[in-house]
């Protein structure tokens, strides 16, 4: 495909975008700045992004992302309420680092996982089946790692969030790819915000 022929579709693409896509993208960005300052806020604005992507993900035939959004939904809440205890200090939840044991679990059985469901999808009329099911098992275990506040689940965002870039320039959700590149940036920022609070929280408690 020429240069020119490859502009024109993606002007194209932007020409078409859908106001509720660009709506939703841009809460979600809302919700990667206040995650990064630990705010519980986050949460509200991560609840209404993905109701909008559940129902746009379903339209365009990739079910693993709309189930993905519709499993985003509960954790919002879950994320929610979680945080705000610990904001209403009735709970203590600190950000905390996991030993290498922990990822090597996490990324094999993410993995597995996408394998399997990857497979599944190949046999329906789907999109990028196993794209797909990557991008889909890796953020439903990584949103447990933001919600319980491990640190790295910062870096983790940066490999999913690339890959999701990737499909939806494949299939044609130019809002969110946008979000997503901006995804990448300030989830390597929340990871050193992240990492000087943990620093923090370990001299508080050797004062």
């Amino acid at each position: 495909m020429s240069e020119s022929a490859w502009w024109d579709i993606t002007l194209a693409g932007l020409a078409s975008m859908s106001g509720w896509e660009v709506f939703a993208a841009l809460l979600g960005i809302g919700y990667i700045l206040f995650a990064a300052r630990e705010s519980q806020w986050c949460w509200p604005l991560a609840f209404i992004s993905t109701i909008i992507y559940t129902v746009l993900f379903w339209e365009n035939q990739l079910p693993m992302q709309a189930l993905l959004n519709l499993y985003y939904i509960g954790m919002a809440v879950y994320g929610f309420i979680l945080w705000h205890r610990h904001e209403n200090q009735t709970a203590e939840l600190n950000i905390h680092s996991w030993p290498w044991q922990y990822h090597l679990i996490f990324i094999a059985t993410g993995g597995f996982l996408s394998l399997i469901f990857g497979y599944y999808l190949s046999t329906h009329a789907t999109q990028y089946p196993y794209l797909d099911a990557f991008v889909m098992v890796f953020s439903v275990m990584n949103t447990v790692l933001m919600a319980r506040k491990v640190l790295q689940n910062w870096l983790y965002w940066q490999v999913i969030n690339s890959s999701a870039i990737v499909l939806y320039a494949l299939t044609g959700f130019y809002a969110t790819i946008v979000m997503f590149s901006i995804y990448l940036f300030l989830a390597m920022a929340g990871y050193f915000k992240w990492r000087k609070l943990l620093a923090a929280q370990h001299q508080t408690r050797t004062a």
